[in-house]
């Protein structure tokens, strides 16, 4: 039985498991934390992914997630527009969501090492195994999986040459009562950055937004700097004051990085975020991270099934196919985030979508998958 090895239990790589479990493979997931918890994610699901997670029994109808049909986008100075979304989507809270597959996971027969960090991955040639070193011990591998997410120990491991440069970006997210349309995601503007809303399970709203980190450092805390700088915008000015906000203190996450980097490390397989983090303003990461998990489980399987597809070809079959999948949509994120968080380009943003609806409805489309 070959054994894999998936480092990191986000979507992708719980998703993965679950696919490759069930096809009869040993599968351990490498995972820093015990579930459930939260992480900074814009927690909206594109409709692209709802046959593909009812075919496999993972759609969680049982949490009654919200059904969104409609995009506002507001600008800096609270000027906003309301657009239908072709797909739609779902929300679902990754506290949720992550522990509903996590269990699903576990009934296929995946063994996790949790709150255990992976500290080191060796592929040795000769014998054509990976040695993965974790705080628990090691675990020899004929497959390793990278799904470890945006940041991580690993990428600095693997000396990955997108961990060489600082970026700009922090992830703030908190979850709140609010009066937010049940069917509705939005996409607020303010000075350096742009803050996501949309609903999730028992009627709560995910508030998650991206900022310069310019901004942070510039005011005491978060709080001031909220005031200062996000409140510019009356909308979440209304929002913030006018909420039940239900965490202790934000979720944060900094150095959060867009720069391209290579599914395929040192005959690591990248999958989600460790391969490529599309820009939030596209809401559309949680499908790319399932999506990529079907391409990797598919190709992992024929690996582990047929000997004449060697390791070489797993690697570009799958560089290829994630490539052709993500590439553009990856492109297109950074350059419409250009858009957003300056004053002048949001409002120029904001009439298109007002005047020129077939614009920001290519715009949208560059943005997003088709069903799979």
């Amino acid at each position: 039985m070959k054994k894999i090895v998936i480092i990191g239990g986000g979507l992708a790589g719980l998703v993965s498991a679950i696919i490759l479990s069930r096809k009869g493979f040993d599968v351990h997931v490498v995972e820093k934390r015990i579930y459930p918890f939260h992480r900074v994610c814009g927690e909206y699901i594109s409709n692209e992914t709802t046959p593909f997670l009812k075919s496999l029994d993972l759609f969680p109808e049982e949490f009654s997630p919200p059904h969104i049909s409609n995009f506002l986008l507001s600008a800096t100075s609270g000027k906003y527009a309301k657009l239908p979304l072709d797909l739609g989507g779902f929300g679902l809270s990754r506290y949720i969501l992550d522990e509903f597959l996590y269990k699903k996971a576990l009934q296929a027969g995946a063994a996790f090492w949790l709150n255990t960090d992976a500290q080191n991955i060796v592929f040795h040639n000769r014998e054509d195994k990976f040695e993965v070193t974790t705080s628990r011990g090691n675990i020899v591998a004929d497959v390793v999986i990278g799904s470890f997410g945006k940041r991580s120990k690993m990428d600095v491991q693997l000396n990955r040459s997108f961990i060489q440069k600082r970026s700009p970006y922090v992830g703030i997210k908190y979850h709140i009562k609010t009066d937010h349309p049940a069917n509705l995601i939005a996409l607020h503007n303010f000075p350096g950055g742009y803050c996501g809303m949309s609903n999730v399970e028992d009627g709560k709203t995910n508030l998650c937004y991206l900022t310069h980190r310019d901004n942070v450092k510039k005011y005491k805390n978060i709080r001031d700097m909220e005031e200062a700088v996000l409140f510019t915008n009356p909308l979440l000015k209304s929002i913030f004051t006018q909420s039940d906000f239900l965490f202790d203190k934000p979720e944060v996450i900094n150095e959060i990085s867009f720069e391209t980097k290579s599914p395929v490390e040192e005959h690591i397989l990248m999958a989600g975020d460790a391969a490529g983090m599309i820009t939030p303003l596209c809401g559309n990461g949680m499908a790319m991270a399932m999506h990529a998990s079907k391409i990797v489980s598919e190709l992992v399987t024929r690996y582990c099934t047929d000997e004449r597809f060697s390791r070489e070809q797993l690697e570009q079959t799958y560089t290829q196919q994630w490539k052709s999948n993500f590439a553009a949509r990856l492109w297109a994120g950074r350059q419409i985030q250009n858009l957003f968080g300056n004053e002048w380009a949001s409002n120029v943003a904001i009439n298109l979508a007002i005047h020129v609806k077939p614009v920001a409805r290519i715009i949208m489309r560059n943005t997003h998958g088709k069903v799979f």
